[in-house]
C-alpha cells in the first residue's frame, strides 16, 4: 500500500501526550486516526472502526496489552505494531508469539514508526490481492490467497509478516538466502542490518510449521550466512 490515503489506524495507548504527537504525525501523513486509552475501548472501536493498522501500548490501565493482541487476533488479520517501554527481549517474544506483526520500544522516532507502518500494510496489501498460488512443500500447504496454512491438514495461523517470510521461503526452494536478502525482501531495506529481528521471527515459523522446531525440517539454519527452506518436492497444483 504506497499511499495512507484512506487507510485507518488505530492507537491505543494511556497517555494523553503519546496520543496526541501520533495523531498529530500520522494524519500529517494522510491517514485516518482514531485514538482509545484503555482497553475495553480499543476493542469495540477494532469491532466497530475496522482499522487496518493497530498501534498498541502493552501497559494499559484496565487490561494487558497481550489480552488485547489475542482478542484481535481471534477475529482478525489486521496489522499490530506494539509500541511498549517493556524491553526485555520476552516480553516482545511473548507479543509476537501471540500475533502481533511489530514491536517498537519506547522511545522511537517518528520516521522509524512510519518505516514499520509501511512494511506491516505493504505485507496486508499483498495478502489481499490474491494472486498467490496453493503452493505444497512437504506435510505444509500453503493457500496466500486464502490467508491460510495448513501442517499435516491441521491449519495454522499465521500473521501477514509471517504469510510473508514464508512466501519468500517458499520462492526459492533449497537456496541459501542471506539474512540480509530475507529482511530486504520481507521488511524492506530500512532492516537490512535487523539480523536479531529476522531471528525472531523464524523461530515463529519454525514453531508453527516444524514437527521438531529445536530440529527443523524444513527452515534450515546456513550458520554465519542465513537460511534455507529445504523440500524434497514443491508442488504448485493446478487451480
Amino acid at each position: 500500500m504506497s499511499s495512507a490515503l484512506g487507510v485507518r489506524i488505530l492507537i491505543v495507548d494511556d497517555e494523553p501526550a503519546i496520543r496526541r504527537v501520533l495523531r498529530v504525525n500520522l494524519e500529517h501523513h494522510g491517514f485516518h486516526v482514531e485514538t482509545a486509552a484503555d482497553g475495553r475501548t480499543a476493542l469495540n472501536l477494532a469491532a466497530r472502526w475496522h482499522p487496518d493498522l493497530i498501534l498498541l501500548d502493552l501497559g494499559l490501565p484496565d487490561l494487558d496489552g497481550l489480552d488485547i493482541v489475542k482478542a484481535v487476533r481471534a477475529r482478525s488479520n489486521v496489522p499490530i505494531i506494539i509500541l511498549s517501554v517493556r524491553s526485555a527481549e520476552r516480553e516482545k517474544v511473548a507479543a509476537l508469539d501471540l500475533g502481533a506483526d511489530d514491536y517498537l520500544t519506547k522511545p522511537f522516532g517518528i520516521a522509524e514508526l512510519l518505516a514499520r507502518i509501511r512494511v506491516a500494510l505493504r505485507h496486508a496489501a499483498r495478502l489481499s490481492q490474491g494472486t498467490a498460488p496453493l503452493v505444497r512443500a512437504g506435510e505444509i500447504e500453503v493457500d496466500l490467497e486464502a490467508r491460510r496454512v495448513t501442517v499435516q491438514g491441521r491449519e495454522v495461523r499465521l500473521t501477514p509478516t509471517e504469510h510473508e517470510l514464508l512466501k519468500v521461503f517458499l520462492a526459492h526452494p533449497n537456496k541459501v538466502l542471506t539474512d540480509h536478502f530475507l529482511l530486504q525482501q520481507v521488511w524492506g531495506p530500512e532492516f537490512r542490518h535487523a539480523d536479531h529481528y529476522l531471528h525472531v521471527y523464524v523461530a515463529r515459523l519454525r514453531k508453527k510449521l516444524e514437527p521438531d522446531p529445536q530440529q527443523p525440517r524444513y527452515i534450515r539454519t546456513e550458520p554465519g550466512v542465513g537460511y534455507r527452506f529445504t523440500v524434497d518436492d514443491l508442488e504448485v497444483p493446478a487451480r
